[in-house]
């Protein structure tokens, strides 16, 4: 890259893990102090990563813009790339806000420690951020840098969700997955879907009731999908991976409850609850349904350009 490049640094906010202060009442547990210095240094340790990362950038020949995650509020635009400084929801919450125009690198700043997993694992959850799609901790962000802005380092496309309601497009696309099911996670959900092909005969209708229906991307099918019993797809993969989430008496559709959708093709769902919601990412963002709602998804979203670990393209 020639002459200087503009930056966007986006931060995860530092009060993720909120100070708890002892309660006045008696009958309250007090916190474990042990829980509360781990939570502080994470807080600390996030803040140096931050700090690095704003040195390294002011000897480069850049300029750059600091932002907070939670204050973004329109498209991502004027830039060459966008650093994020967090774990993989910070990623995702920038990708809400991008189309295929910028591409992104992921900065780990709160990497897991196995070391400390093992020490803490009889006392509390010391796992810390996967950052599945980070390329760099502040061990290599400069080096990860360097190669990006010298042209070495190439941006991956990955698929995203695109979903429309009634024929009309969210503006957001899912980058990792999406959860259609009732705002009350012990109601069921009631809907149905098919696969459409954009050629072709339409799939046999499927009639559900369950806990909802998951979708994912190759990049989400690690996530949510994973834990529930999903398949860990290659990272560049075009499909869609489906889900019937808790089947009630599936019967001689049991075959049809999870599935892909190819590239072509897409999933068509009426919902037939009184209300609904799909969830993108998480709970990212969130959009209601009620019912006679109509929903469509499919792959015809701009991909994200993202800088990736290279293991995940070996």
């Amino acid at each position: 890259m020639a002459g200087r490049r503009k930056l966007l640094l986006l931060l995860k906010p530092f009060d993720v893990y909120p100070a708890v202060r002892p309660s006045n009442n008696a009958l309250s547990p007090l916190p474990n102090p042990q829980i509360l210095n781990y939570l502080d240094h994470r807080r600390k340790v996030h803040r140096k990563a931050i700090s690095f990362c704003q040195n390294i950038l002011q000897r480069k020949p850049v300029d750059w813009e600091l932002m907070m995650r939670n204050d973004l509020s329109r498209p991502i635009c004027n830039v060459d790339l966008v650093v994020t400084v967090g774990g993989d929801g910070t990623l995702l919450q920038a990708s809400h806000f991008m189309d295929d125009s910028v591409p992104v690198l992921g900065v780990n700043s709160d990497p897991t420690k196995a070391e400390e997993v093992e020490e803490f694992s009889n006392k509390f959850d010391a796992t810390r951020s996967t950052g599945y799609l980070c390329a760099s901790t502040i061990g290599n962000f400069e080096q990860i840098l360097d190669e990006v802005l010298e042209g070495r380092s190439a941006p991956s496309e990955l698929s995203r969700l695109s979903i429309q309601v009634n024929a009309e497009s969210l503006p957001s696309y899912a980058l990792n997955d999406i959860l259609i099911a009732h705002p009350c996670p012990a109601a069921v959900s009631r809907f149905s879907f098919r696969i459409k092909n954009d050629a072709g005969p339409c799939s046999p209708i499927v009639n559900c009731r369950s806990s909802g229906l998951r979708v994912s991307t190759a990049a989400g099918s690690t996530a949510a999908m994973l834990s529930a019993g999903g398949v860990k797809m290659p990272i560049l993969s075009r499909d869609i991976q489906y889900m019937v989430r808790e089947p009630i008496l599936p019967g001689a559709s049991s075959s049809l409850m999870r599935g892909f959708v190819k590239p072509g093709q897409s999933m068509g769902t009426s919902w037939f609850c009184k209300e609904g919601v799909i969830y993108i990412d998480g709970s990212h963002e969130c959009h209601q349904i009620k019912h006679g709602d109509t929903i469509e998804i499919s792959t015809k979203a701009p991909v994200l350009r993202v800088h990736l670990p290279s293991h995940l393209l070996s």
